[in-house]
């Protein structure tokens, strides 16, 4: 049976990737310097990813940017750190237990930023200690994040032009002075560990300039647009705030609108209002403002509009840790609605992922006229990853839409597949009722029996009935051991099963569940055929993934469940 106890070998691990962390408190620059160093490892012909770890101050809190960097594709962070980079130490207690450090691992720390913490020496890595402030003194208007920089790229072996570039796109705005203090103090940092051993970047011989940055809310803000979404109305909500600032110059560029609802009950309403008048619609939020749109989705439902709901998840209940990321929405995305009502919900298994899932999800909404809900979380939205472009897909909203109705023209009339024609507002012939009520094939508000039962099985039968195709999961893999999946936590588990392939253990397969509902019985029944043994994998206190699967899914009898709740991925 496969334990969570596995320790894949350490070696063979750092041969191909390098993990570096840059800490200091709000405002001292950490974050700007991961993005920074990304975007030249980037050009260098790197692969990576960079998360952070913030907490809930807007200034003067605790601040990490951590990345990980390959020849090769990455989809998580480290279980350790090669080099961690302090430009000071305060708060550093908040998030130590997310920086793991060993013996072969390389403090650089500022000697006039105090001394060491315990919580970090424990760990015996080696200390290189730089006076990155004073150094930042003698260039004129330097600044130690811009110190710090310099000093990785020197350790990372990162070429000067890579590192020029990066600085040049992303501060080039701030004016000339900003550029030329900044690459000074690049220099100054290089020279200032020159004789220090290096700690290469892990490189290929890719073409850096055509790789992607982008975030899990960026793509699925892409995604979305690529499928047809041309509204979108939202109330801002840490960590679903980036999906809307993308959107609101994405939709631009394509004619589409966004509006600031004044909180999470108009977005919801605005969003099917718009849908009804024939233009596909989506919301961004996270879990306390899916709470509030409940009694609008379930609207939708009984109306037949289709909307897209993206719930960015964060550590709950309530406000909880808005920073951190936490799978445990999927009970009321699933279970949630009042009433039975047939919905999508949808999960993507990666940061590039995103971006198909988003577009399919568009496309499931509008063919279906369904509510279509997609699961992110804070750690795949607002981590950054280098990819190689991902490719164009065909899915593209399309609905049934009813040209040219007549008097007799029947909005929810009973077909085969369950999906009705839907008119455009104004349309001659094409007017109905559309609200909450219960109704008639024409749209009628109804109390009968018959009519409730007829629309109950037709609105069950059109999301049952779909072909959804291999999407439903990604199954990767062969063997009598399956690890099953969802979401944010597929990367990790890729990377463990990468390591378990370095050591010969070939006899396990992944299967990461993307169509959460409806559930895939046929499918899943196919994925699991020769497995004997099932671990499951998720990031919720109580295990609500576990239970989802026990509940639709039939499993083996040796099931072991791997759970924990957030803060740490």
């Amino acid at each position: 049976m496969v334990s969570s106890s596995i320790a894949p070998n350490k070696e063979v691990y750092q041969q191909f990737s390098l993990s570096v962390v840059v800490i200091g408190s709000g405002g001292a620059g950490s974050i700007t310097t991961g993005n920074l160093l990304l975007e030249a490892c980037a050009r260098a012909g790197c692969f990576g990813i960079m998360t952070r770890s913030v907490g809930p101050q807007i200034r003067g809190g605790e601040a990490a940017a951590m990345l990980r960097l390959s020849a090769d594709p990455v989809t998580c962070i480290s279980d350790r750190y090669d080099i961690l980079l302090a430009m000071d130490w305060n708060n550093v207690d908040r998030f130590a237990g997310e920086i793991p450090l060993d013996a072969d691992s390389i403090i650089i720390a500022d000697p006039g930023a105090g001394e060491i913490p315990e919580i970090i020496t424990a760990s015996n890595a080696g200390v290189v200690k730089l006076p990155i402030g004073d150094l930042a003194k003698e260039v004129k208007k330097g600044r130690p994040n811009m110190i710090a920089l310099g000093i990785l790229a020197e350790m990372m072996d990162l070429p000067r032009d890579a590192v020029t570039v990066a600085v040049a796109k992303q501060l080039g705005g701030k004016g000339e002075q900003v550029l030329q203090s900044s690459l000074a103090a690049i220099d100054t940092g290089r020279n200032a560990c020159s004789g220090l051993a290096r700690r290469p970047a892990p490189h290929n011989n890719s073409n850096g300039s055509e790789h992607w940055i982008i975030s899990g809310n960026e793509a699925l803000g892409l995604g979305a647009v690529r499928g047809g979404i041309r509204f979108v109305a939202a109330y801002p909500i840490t960590p679903a705030t980036d999906v809307l600032e993308w959107m609101a110059s994405g939709l631009a560029r394509v004619g589409g609108t966004l509006v600031q609802a004044e909180d999470e009950l108009a977005s919801i309403n605005m969003i099917i209002g718009a849908a009804y008048g024939g233009v596909p619609s989506l919301t961004a939020t996270s879990g306390p403002g899916l709470s509030l749109m409940i009694e609008g989705l379930g609207l939708a439902v009984g109306s037949e509009i289709p909307i897209v709901v993206v719930d960015v998840m964060r550590v709950g209940p309530s406000t909880g840790i808005a920073t951190k990321p936490e799978q445990s929405d999927l009970n009321i995305a699933v279970y949630g609605f009042h009433g039975d009502a047939p919905h999508v919900v949808l999960a993507p298994t990666s940061i590039n992922d995103c971006l198909f899932t988003a577009q399919w999800g568009v496309y499931l909404a509008e063919a279906m006229q369904v509510p279509a809900l997609i699961l992110s979380d804070q750690y795949l939205g607002q981590a950054h990853e280098i990819i190689s472009p991902p490719a164009t897909v065909s899915y593209r909203a399309q609905r049934e839409i009813a040209l040219q109705p007549d008097a007799g023209f029947r909005r929810y009339a009973v077909t085969e597949s369950g999906i009705s024609p839907m008119s455009i507002p104004g349309t001659p012939g094409g007017e109905y009722t559309a609200d909450g009520l219960e109704h008639s094939p024409k749209g009628t508000p109804s109390t009968s029996s018959e009519d409730h039962a007829v629309q109950m099985e037709k609105r069950a039968r059109k999301v049952t009935g779909f072909d959804y195709g291999d999407h439903w999961a990604d199954v990767e893999g062969e063997g009598d051991i399956a690890v099953i999946t969802w979401g944010s936590t597929t990367g990790a588990v890729r990377e463990a099963l990468k390591r378990l392939r370095h050591e010969g253990i070939e006899n396990i397969k992944i299967i990461s569940i993307r169509l959460l509902l409806p559930v895939q019985s046929e499918q899943f029944s196919a994925a699991m055929e020769g497995v004997n043994n099932v671990l499951i994998v998720e990031q919720s206190h109580s295990a609500q993934f576990h239970h989802y699967l026990r509940a639709h899914y039939d499993l083996p009898a040796r099931v072991e469940v791997l759970h924990r709740a957030g803060p740490l991925v």
